[in-house]
Order: structure tokens, then sequence, then C-alpha cells
């Protein structure tokens, strides 16, 4: 396409800041028009979008937050933005060029103009390009640092993770198993229980809506307690999970999707046991981590091409399809990392 030229431009666009349960017809499907010229001046890029992520903090973003929050809040009436994946067609930034690939933050729409702030240019092509909305992405960063950093794991060490076949779980996972680690994740259905054991090669793995009791399900699959808890879930999980901590265990709190929809989160009744077993817990955003990417890659690359790490991704194909992706997420529709295609090329 030719610079300057108009082109219809598909977006997402945010309805209005809720309470609850998000529905999909708070996110609506418009058709713009935008000329594929960056603005006189700009500092920016004006790039394609080709995938975009679905990620659980986003619906913190759907709310109008009276204190000051980790992420803003979206802008109703404009569209959506999230982590993706994007061609450059002009730049107005030297460290950026017309063809690299980059990912970071941009628009639920075809084609964006977006600042450079935060931006990572792609160098490794030789993996799928939407590996970088999630295992090479802001997921795959998030369950390095939240494993390595805060969890300083030893071989040997026993390790729980909720939402364990999510985009960050399943990560994890295959990080304490490379780790030299006992380890044990729920998920919410048999097809990802199965996943857990026989794709991501998890010791063991339970379904969390077929166990009445979670404090006794814990108890069976660690009999001698857990020394590392990657928290996704929050609520009666995290409850039953504290008094199960082994001395001087590590918990790292990295979501709590459970308490996202509720107007009143539910409280937590076991916290003395951080005290007895001299458990950490701590909380972490991936953010403050950012500055280890390149260590990571180096971690990572080699164990993707050894096949020593799989990833799992649930891909919709086209904008259209996004609202509902997103959605999906906070039922558990989702097998894997949620990625929306928005174009191949």
């Amino acid at each position: 396409m030719a610079s300057g030229e108009e082109v219809k431009n598909k977006q997402v666009i945010f309805g209005d800041y809720i309470t609850g349960f998000p529905k999909e017809s708070d996110l609506k499907l418009t058709t713009a028009t935008t000329k594929l010229k960056l603005p006189e001046g700009s500092t920016g890029l004006l790039v394609k979008n080709l995938y975009l992520s679905c990620d659980p903090y986003m619906r913190s973003r759907m709310t109008k937050h009276d204190r000051p929050t980790y992420v803003q809040s979206f802008t109703p009436g404009s569209p959506v933005t999230g982590y993706g994946v994007a061609k450059v067609l002009e730049s107005g930034d030297p460290k950026f060029k017309q063809g690299d690939l980059v990912w970071g933050h941009t628009g639920w729409e075809e084609y964006s103009v977006i600042t450079t702030e935060s931006l990572i240019k792609i160098h490794h092509t030789d993996v799928p390009l939407s590996y970088y909305t999630g295992l090479l992405g802001m997921p795959g960063m998030t369950a390095y640092a939240g494993f390595y950093e805060i969890c300083s794991p030893k071989k040997g060490e026993t390790v729980y993770i909720s939402a364990a076949s999510g985009a960050v779980g399943q990560l994890v996972g295959q990080f304490a198993k490379l780790t030299g680690c006992y380890v044990v994740g729920s998920a919410g259905s048999k097809e990802k229980v199965d996943l857990l054991k026989n794709k991501f090669g998890f010791d063991e793995a339970f379904n969390y809506k077929d166990e009445p009791d979670l404090d006794a399900a814990l108890r069976r699959y660690f009999p001698d307690g857990i020394d590392i808890y990657f928290e996704n879930v929050g609520g009666k999980m995290l409850d039953a999970v504290l008094p199960n901590m082994r001395l001087k265990g590590r918990i790292a709190v990295c979501g709590m999707i459970s308490q996202y929809n509720l107007e009143r989160p539910e409280g937590i009744h076991n916290l003395m046991s951080l005290i007895v077993k001299q458990v950490r817990m701590e909380g972490f955003l991936v953010f403050s981590y950012y500055h280890l990417y390149g260590k990571f890659l180096e971690t990572v690359l080699p164990y993707i091409k050894e096949g020593k790490i799989t990833y799992v991704e649930d891909v919709v194909e086209g904008l259209e399809n996004a609202p509902a992706a997103l959605i999906g997420l906070f039922s558990g529709r989702n097998v894997g990392k949620q990625v929306v295609v928005v174009s191949r090329e």
C-alpha cells in the first residue's frame, strides 16, 4: 500500500466502564478510515498490527479506579489497547525502520500510530511471531521473573501452580521441571489437566472444580507441604494453600483471576500461616523486570529450539472475534495462551 493512502481500519472500541462480569457487548466492532501516514513531526511509529494478546489484567482496565493503579483504564469510545505484535510501516524514531517487527503496546485495530516507549524490536523470527504475545512476550517474562527472581527455586523443591494451563502457568511449570522440582498444577477442565500432565510434563495435575475440599486435595498431592506457590487465582485457592506451605516457603503473587469480576473481593483467613511457617509472599509486576529481557531470551530460545519447552496457544482469526476471545478468559474458555490474529502478513 502506498504511503499516505486512505484505508479502512477495523477497530474494537471500548464502550463504557463496567462493574461485575464483562460482556462481549462492552466491546464494539467498527470500521474507521485512516491515512497511512505518520502525523507531521511524530516520533512514534505507524504500524500494521499482526497479532494481539488477550490477558486477564485487561479486566482491570475496563473499570474506573478511584485510586492510582498500575495500568491506565481504557478510554470509552476509543480502541482497546494491549500487547501485540506489529510491522512498522513508517517510523519517526531513528531506532526503528520500515519493515521492522516489534512487540509491545498497540491498538485493537488493523493500523495504529504508537509510541516507541517500552517497545521491543523482534530479532528472532525463526519462531512463530505469535510467541511474542506469550512465550517470548509479557507472559513469558512474567513467568521468568516470578519464578526465578521472586521464588529462587532449588532442585528437589515442591512447586504448586494455579491456573496452570494459562499463558503464564504453563511456562512456570516447565521452568520448574527444568530446575528439577516436583510440580503440580490445577486447572478447570479435564482437557487442561491432560495437557498439564501429557504436554507440559507436570508430575501431577487436578481439576479444582472436582475438588470440594481444596485443602484435602493439596494435602494429597503435597503430603510434605509446598515450597513454592505461583499464585494466579486468589480467593479460596490461596486460603487453602497457606496452611499447606512449608517452612521458609515462597509465594509469588502474579494474579488473582477469581477476584477480578467481584464487586467485593473475598477475604483470606489463613494469613497466620505466613508467620508460623516464615513464608515470604510477594506481589510483582512484570514491568519492573523488562531489563532482564535479553537474559530471558538467552535462557528460553535454546530451550525452544531443543524442544525442552513447549507452548500451547488458543488462536482466533480476525478482529471481529477479539471481544469473545477476551471475555472468554474469565470463564476459562481458552486452552492455553489466547491470541487474536489480525493479519499473518
